[in-house]
């Protein structure tokens, strides 16, 4: 009689990057090993890195037995809420280069005569007008004038920007004027990261696309070196296996997308415990659970309805408002784990309510969005 032989165990790694701590868990079979040390700012490559061999020399393995590392992490939150991004500017249709300042017109608290809206990434000065017009069915009413577009990348090698967006009215039905301008920019500044808004988000509404734009525009610098470098180091350090990033969605992406496309990363480090949440929701057999991650920079809260989480189709980042609607920086349009009536908010933020010389509380604040359903459990993650 053979005994046919099993083969051995998948070890998998998964990383997660905070503002304060960097986490690593290698799973060997039914075995965990963790490993917690402070975030390298600098480069978070090398916190990677140390955290790496601390779990792998603790289970006793080497680097080349490693299957393959799942990256969740919030370094994308972080510099947008930290304003640590790239110095970016903004190529957009002539007329609508204040659409990322104006948004809805709206004011996320009515009857405050000193409101503060917040600053958008990319100041005036840097969000330059280009001469040309599509319509709404994608019909071109105004032919691109490349010398418009030839000045403005003049003032953007004047200003040495880092990154620059483009974003051109109704270009997710007809994206072929972006298209030739990213070219333009290309040739002329091989060195700056590009961001069409018909690419990172091609759905209408103007402002969210716009956002979402400037939004990776502004990431793509660091974010790419970043996860260039962590490659580097894991290939030089013996880890052989794939390298793949959570997306705010909950999914996973390879690298070279995550480059091109770091704002699908916002989310990354919360989605994480998000799916953590609804899997330890379904082995209890909980309906309705709440999740709350808490780190060292920012607090997110999720609903787990019927074990599995909410989801939004965009995401507000970076209020200065805590828990006011539209006080944000940043709207980014894509697909993310959050809950439909709690947002995150970052740790320390200023609270409007608590400003008022009466004492009293902003119907605004006080009073939640869309009524919480009754929570059975609480989930709670946070370092230590």
């Amino acid at each position: 009689m053979h005994t046919r032989a099993q083969s051995p165990p998948s070890i998998r790694v998964g990383v997660d990057i905070g503002g304060t701590f960097t986490d690593v868990a290698l799973e060997v079979g039914h075995r965990r090993f963790t490993a917690k040390i402070l975030t390298t700012q600098r480069a978070p490559e090398d916190g990677v890195l140390a955290a790496l061999r601390l779990a792998t020399a603790e289970a006793g393995i080497g680097p080349g037995a490693v299957s393959l590392i799942i990256h969740g992490t919030t370094l994308a939150t972080n510099a947008l809420i930290e304003r640590k991004g790239a110095k970016t500017a903004l190529l957009t249709t002539e007329g609508f280069r204040d659409v990322v300042e104006i948004r809805h017109e709206n004011r996320f608290e009515q009857y405050d005569v000193n409101i503060d809206l917040p600053a958008p990434l990319v100041p005036r000065r840097l969000r330059l007008p280009v001469r040309e017009r599509i319509d709404a069915q994608g019909k071109v009413l105004t032919s691109l004038d490349e010398t418009s577009v030839a000045r403005a990348i003049d003032t953007l090698a004047l200003q040495q920007v880092e990154a620059v967006a483009v974003g051109f009215l109704h270009s997710f039905t007809n994206p072929d004027h972006e298209r030739r301008v990213g070219e333009m920019i290309v040739h002329r500044l091989p060195g700056v990261a590009v961001t069409l808004s018909s690419d990172v988000s091609p759905e209408m509404r103007e402002y969210e696309r716009f956002s979402t734009a400037c939004a990776n525009a502004y990431l793509q610098p660091l974010i790419g070196r970043y996860l260039v470098a962590l490659e580097h180091e894991l290939k030089r350090a013996g880890f052989a296996c794939p390298l793949l990033l959570m997306t705010s969605s909950g999914g996973i992406t390879t690298t070279e997308t995550a480059i091109r496309f770091p704002v699908r990363l916002v989310e990354s480090g919360p989605a994480g415990g998000a799916i953590f949440a609804s899997c330890i929701a379904r082995q209890h057999e909980l309906d309705q659970v709440l999740s709350f991650d808490m780190g060292g920079t920012t607090a997110k809260i999720c609903l787990i309805d019927k074990a599995r989480p909410q989801t939004a189709r965009s995401f507000e980042v970076a209020r200065i408002y805590r828990f006011l609607v539209s006080s944000k920086a940043v709207v980014c349009r894509c697909a993310f784990l959050s809950s439909k009536w709690s947002r995150s908010a970052p740790v320390g933020a200023r609270s409007h309510a608590s400003t008022r010389s009466d004492g009293s509380s902003s119907a605004r604040t006080a009073r939640a969005p869309i009524r919480a359903p009754s929570v059975t459990a609480v989930v709670v993650r946070s370092p230590p």
